[in-house]
């Protein structure tokens, strides 16, 4: 039986850096060339970065990345016998596409356009492209192979097309974000694909992040009963390789450059699991939005709380302890605790550890204001005085020492409206801003099995802004427990208001976490991107007008 051997090059791509993106295509063909492989499969868009948005609406932008692909092809030429698929876009006449082509020694062989364009949560891919519709089937190694990219894998014209055409085995380029469950999702998807077309299926997916898409890898490849025979490393770069012939079986090839991972179940991720994909994609989304920026490190206010502390421990894993630095800015409310805690956990890490105190700086802006507050009483504006303290701080140590400021807030946070404009929502990247108050607190958790650098007491205690005496943030809001369950139904699910309370939440809390979300729609508008890891986050997957009259009944 003829079989040929599959490469899935698995590859951090960065938006417009045609050459650098062609320089690790190349390296991995190189790899991929040397342990024997006659197909090599990159990501959809590898050359281009995915995604780059309205740069696709800018002609340098077409033109470079067409000349690039034309120096790759020559760059390949030398590998004899490999066909190299890359993923990249295709301008003709007036119109763009989201292409892959097939080079073989020296030459473009084969050329596929996208037919399925996403047009849904963070996906815009009609606002540039055009949808394809002829299907490509190439022969090599003695095989057949048919070429879909991402979402043409997730319905049947596509793949079906591709075997009308004599397909013998699927190639599926992907730019496939991740979030929470997504790699069970593409599972099932992708067994329905062969399920319908009866033939075998290897899917090469990005990894790293770009802005607030983190993608985790986990290339896979498929035999044509649907059974997974591994996947490839969780957000790593490598070159993995199967061996696939014209009955539909795929076999793993293990290499120097890459092995598999067994895919032992369909079933809900375990905690464990689950909390370790989504911990390692706030640590990637921070690493590469910091170091493709062109930032060397970052800075932090440290407050003794749970939020600041599990991103100080993200950032450490992310850029390594010499590169973050902990601030903490103590106010009159700051608790002996919070001090302690604070300090002990940038010793755990070993990070710069500064204290800056607020209270002098704050009565300044309290005297200077007193003139024009005279007959009112004091309010959330002297609280909002000490964040925006902190805020301005740390923005002036960023300015000083180059330093790219991580904000601290947590969705549940960004959608009531409980954090501060200019204070603690001030600087360049959110790690929290996909994750709900009570996932922060299991991540803590999780992160302490690996070793304990969070204390225990800041994971225990009552979470509290500490902007006025005796203060917790229950004082203001529901249970953190029931917010996050009105944000997965009303946010990520788009449940109604009545839905959610004919499931067992109470009417009041549900009616106030709604208005709250209604009215702090500019808060979140200002705020800085952040990794998603959830079905839907605030940002790309979330555009509500600012100004709206629309009330929903029942809110």
């Amino acid at each position: 039986m003829v079989a040929a051997n599959v490469a899935l090059a698995q590859l951090n791509a960065t938006v417009g850096d045609f050459e650098g993106n062609a320089r690790k295509i190349e390296q991995m063909a190189r790899l991929a060339a040397a342990s024997g492989a006659d197909v090599l499969l990159t990501p959809e868009m590898a050359l281009t970065g995915y995604p780059a948005e309205d740069l696709l609406l800018r002609p340098a932008f077409i033109e470079q990345e067409r000349v690039a692909l034309l120096a790759l092809v020559e760059r390949l030429a030398d590998l004899p016998g490999l066909a190299v698929v890359v993923g990249h876009t295709q301008a003709q006449g007036n119109d763009l596409y989201n292409a892959a082509s097939v080079l073989l020694e020296g030459r473009v062989v084969a050329r596929y356009f996208k037919r399925e364009l996403p047009n849904y949560g963070v996906f815009d891919e009609k606002r540039y492209f055009v949808a394809g519709h002829e299907a490509c089937v190439f022969e090599h190694a003695g095989l057949k192979f048919g070429l879909n990219i991402c979402e043409d894998a997730w319905f049947k014209h596509a793949p079906q097309a591709a075997v009308a055409a004599g397909a013998q085995c699927l190639l599926v380029l992907n730019a496939s974000p991740f979030h929470m469950g997504k790699f069970n999702q593409r599972l099932e998807m992708m067994r329905r694909c062969v399920d319908r077309a009866g033939v075998s299926l290897v899917y090469a997916n990005l990894c790293g992040a770009q802005d607030e898409l983190v993608f985790d890898g986990m290339s896979f490849a498929m035999d044509k009963t649907g059974h997974c025979i591994g996947h490839a490393p969780a957000y790593d770069e490598s070159v993995t390789q199967v061996s696939v012939n014209a009955s539909g079986a795929v076999t793993a090839v293990t290499t120097e450059s890459g092995d598999w991972t067994p895919v032992t179940s369909m079933e809900e991720e375990a905690e464990h699991d689950h909390l370790s994909m989504v911990w390692q994609a706030l640590v990637v989304g921070t690493r590469d939005y910091v170091q493709k920026n062109g930032f060397k490190s970052v800075l932090l206010g440290l407050s003794g709380g749970i939020d600041s502390a599990v991103v100080l421990a993200v950032a450490v894993q992310a850029l390594g302890a010499d590169n973050v630095m902990a601030v903490m800015m103590p106010s009159r409310y700051t608790a002996d605790i919070s001090l302690a805690d604070a300090a002990d956990m940038a010793k755990r890490v070993g990070v710069r550890y500064e204290q800056v105190a607020i209270d002098e700086i704050a009565k300044h802006f309290e005297h200077a204001l007193a003139p024009v507050f005279a007959g009112r009483e004091a309010d959330t504006t002297e609280e909002n005085i000490q964040a925006r303290v902190r805020g301005t701080l740390l923005m002036a140590l960023s300015n000083k020492l180059g330093a790219l400021v991580l904000t601290t807030g947590n969705k549940s946070e960004l959608t009531t409206g409980y954090c501060t404009l200019y204070g603690d929502m001030a600087g360049g990247f959110a790690v929290l801003k996909d994750v709900p108050k009570t996932l922060v607190y299991r991540l803590a958790r999780w992160r302490n099995t690996q070793s304990e650098v969070i204390p225990d007491r800041i994971i225990t205690r009552a979470p509290s802004a500490e902007l006025r005496a005796d203060q917790t943030d229950q004082d203001s809001l529901p249970p953190y427990e029931v917010i996050d369950s009105i944000i997965a139904g009303y946010v990520d699910h788009n449940l109604p208001v009545s839905r959610l309370i004919e499931a067992g939440l109470d009417a009041q809390a549900v009616q106030q976490v709604v208005r709250l979300l209604r009215i702090n729609e500019y808060k979140r508008s200002q705020s800085a991107p952040g990794p998603k890891v959830t079905v839907r986050a605030f940002g790309r997957d979330w555009r509500y007008p600012l100004t709206n009259a629309f009330r929903e009944t029942g809110a």
